[in-house]
């Protein structure tokens, strides 16, 4: 940066007083002479060569030195200086580099008039520059600028692309009130020699779904087969979601199936939205058997298929069949993970079925997952509910051999249980490990309260029983 500063100042210093570059015969060296009497101008002119006056560089040159500029307004004053050079000409790459620099530091006058200046010159002009512009304002937020330079590119003489379209398209609608000025220019498109492709329909087909105008998303869709526009999965999906936000589930399915028959193989996207759609409006047989036929149509179920069907059986209180649908994941090459045990143990205890929650814990710790405080509570909750009492402690000691730390809440409701006489041996060492894991500043156990107490009195009393051995 200082360098071309200090190169700035030597420039602008030559151009204020003319110089020469002057060889002097039999010497090795050259001096530069700032100014000169005339009659020593005289004495040496038939000894002297002279020079053209030094420049700044040449066109490759000063472009470089642009684009090597952090700082925008400094590049300008490069470009500008080397314009006042004799029969100089910038090359367009020094045009493009520098208004893409004003652009983003938002000198927006300085840019447009910059992009005028390119236009008077008639230097042919690269049809990227036109994609950044609108690029460049939409980062800023002006769509009304954005709409601007896309009628711009006519004045160079350049033909806006399906590319260029598509970017003004994607920033307009991402403003609620320029959707409709955003189809405008879509039907407009062809007064500038432009065809919309398959993302342009897409991009006006997502806009309009999520504006919840799916009438005319859907006129969009039929009208791309009338055109020779060939819809794409996405173009589906688009129309699927759609269809599923309005609760228009069966359409959807529909569609599906049109997708499948004409060939095309829907992302593992386009499922998830169905299966979570049909969940939702507690289709779970229609979900379970599109799980299935996921992999005989070339898209392998993953995680979040099953776990979305797993959920959707467990919040109808189904929580058996999502059991199956846990056991068909490996021999369809997928794991159930920590989310997939975590709702199906949960589901189980709403339903009271304790025993089987607690197995899928103990093959859910088996493979290294910790379950969350709030799994255990609930087993443990559940079967002090319906007096399983050992069960309970058993789980509350694997609770305690995986460092889990209890709530108050899950001892308050397993202490008054435990603590009787007859319990006392059976839960000593599960007290000696709660003790070794609570003794904390502000431990949980000691907030269980009385039934603690209790039961360190019972205790005391039950070894004061205990036979003397001398």
């Amino acid at each position: 940066m200082k360098m071309h500063r200090v190169l700035l100042h030597s420039y602008r210093a030559a151009m204020a007083a003319p110089f020469h570059l002057v060889v002097l015969p039999r010497t090795r060296w050259r001096t530069l002479y700032s100014s000169a009497t005339q009659q020593q101008q005289q004495q040496q002119q038939k000894q002297e060569v002279h020079v053209k006056p030094s420049r700044i560089g040449s066109p490759a040159r000063v472009q470089k030195l642009i684009a090597s500029q952090s700082d925008p307004l400094l590049a300008k004053e490069i470009f500008d200086l080397a314009s006042l050079q004799p029969n100089f000409k910038h090359s367009y790459s020094s045009f493009h580099i520098l208004i893409l620099k004003l652009g983003r530091a938002h000198q927006f006058s300085l840019m447009q008039d910059l992009l005028m200046r390119l236009r008077s010159e008639q230097c042919p002009v690269n049809p990227s520059l036109f994609s950044d512009i609108i690029e460049i304002y939409g980062e800023a937020n002006l769509p009304d600028q954005a709409l601007k330079t896309f009628h711009t590119m006519v004045e160079f003489r350049t033909k806006p692309l399906p590319k260029h379209l598509n970017c003004l398209l994607q920033f307009l609608v991402s403003h609620r009130n320029y959707i409709h000025p955003a189809f405008d220019l879509f039907k407009s498109a062809h007064r500038y020699g432009i065809s919309p492709d398959t993302k342009s329909y897409n991009i006006l087909m997502s806009a309009f779904c999520f504006n919840e105008d799916l009438s005319i998303a859907y006129t969009l869709f039929n009208q791309m087969f009338k055109r020779d526009v060939v819809p794409d999965v996405e173009s589906y999906r688009i129309l699927m979601q759609g269809l599923c936000r309005k609760s228009q589930v069966n359409r959807a399915v529909d569609l599906l199936e049109d997708m499948l028959n004409k060939g095309y193989i829907p992302d593992a996207l386009s499922y998830t939205t169905l299966l979570n759609s049909l969940c939702r409006k507690k289709k779970l047989k229609e979900a379970y058997k599109l799980l299935c036929r996921m992999k005989v149509k070339g898209c392998n179920p993953d995680i979040v298929h099953y776990n979305t069907v797993i959920s959707g059986f467990c919040r109808e209180g189904r929580g058996l069949d999502a059991c199956k649908v846990l056991e068909d994941m490996p021999s369809n090459g997928c794991s159930p993970n920590l989310m997939s045990y975590w709702t199906l143990v949960s589901g189980l205890c709403d339903q009271g079925l304790y025993d089987e929650a607690k197995n899928y814990v103990v093959e859910m710790l088996s493979k290294g997952f910790s379950p969350h405080f709030s799994v255990f509570h609930a087993l443990i909750n559940g079967f002090c509910n319906v007096g399983k009492i050992e069960e309970a402690c058993e789980v509350l000691g694997e609770m305690l051999r995986h460092g889990e730390a209890p709530h108050t809440d899950t001892w308050v409701a397993i202490i008054p249980r435990i603590c009787e006489a007859d319990k006392l041996v059976t839960m000593e060492n599960i007290f000696d490990e709660a003790l070794k894991l609570e003794i904390t500043p502000d431990t949980r156990l000691m907030e269980a309260g009385i039934g603690l107490e209790d039961y360190v009195i019972r205790k005391i009393r039950h070894k004061s029983r205990k036979p003397q051995v001398f």
